[in-house]
């Protein structure tokens, strides 16, 4: 059977890319970091904080809009759903934390 230069032009790039991606250390194949992103608590940081955030610009909002210098009451309203929602969603994940902690205590050892 020939193999085609091409092929084998195509084989040895893919194999550089699999090596590239991998290491081998001791006979185990050990995986590099592709997404060297933010930790999981700072993901859950950021994401109390823009809740929060959301809250305290739509209670800015009302209150401008109560003392006359906002106008657009669209505005007031959207901003004040967002920040419903984002509570909403925030309070559901931490009950299904919350579930989550009690199934796993509940599990018999």
């Amino acid at each position: 059977m020939k193999i085609q230069s091409t092929n084998m032009t195509a084989i040895n790039t893919n194999l550089a890319v699999v090596k590239e991606k991998a290491q081998f250390s001791t006979g185990t194949l050990q995986a590099k970091s592709l997404d060297s992103g933010p930790s999981f608590s700072q993901r859950i940081s950021d994401g109390l904080n823009d809740v929060a955030q959301s809250q305290n610009s739509a209670a800015k909002l009302a209150k401008d809009y109560e003392l006359g210098t906002e106008s657009d009451l669209s505005k007031v309203m959207v901003n004040q759903q967002i920040s419903s929602v984002g509570f909403q969603l925030t309070l559901n994940i931490r009950n299904k934390a919350l579930s989550a902690y009690k199934d796993i205590m509940n599990m018999p050892v």
